[in-house]
């Protein structure tokens, strides 16, 4: 799949803003209709049944979606899995915007916004697993 012009990179292309708000409709409620998707995204955001519509036809076109044509009305999915894109986005965030530095992305995300005690425990748990297999 291409990635948008100006990218060096090949892989998936990374989705829009308004595109990653229609993924996460998607990655929540499963595969889905348009008209489910709109009715959604309508109940969070002031937005036209004929924008969603596009939005998902340009995914589709993107490799960001699949579309079963064998229905009536159309069925849309993710292409890649939540997880996959965070991923890919937090990884190209982490290229361009820090350097490539973990930790300056880590600090600054944890400095950005107070975190839920349950994060941070979370996070513990998770350094010291790293640390476990690294020793």
């Amino acid at each position: 799949m291409p990635r948008r012009s100006g990218d060096t990179k090949s892989g998936p292309p990374r989705p829009t803003e308004s595109e990653v708000a229609i993924l996460a409709v998607l990655w929540d409620r499963g595969p889905s209709t348009v008209r489910q998707v709109y009715e959604i995204m309508s109940e969070r955001q002031e937005i036209g049944y004929t924008t969603v519509l596009k939005f998902m036809q340009i995914m589709t076109e993107k490799g960001l979606l699949k579309r079963d044509t064998s229905i009536r009305p159309q069925v849309f999915q993710p292409s890649e899995s939540q997880a996959k894109v965070q991923g890919d986005l937090v990884g190209d965030l982490l290229d361009r915007v820090f350097g490539g530095s973990t930790e300056s992305l880590v600090l600054r995300a944890l400095a950005a916004r107070r975190s839920r005690p349950d994060e941070l425990e979370a996070i513990r748990r998770y350094l010291d697993r790293v640390d476990e297999v690294e020793s």
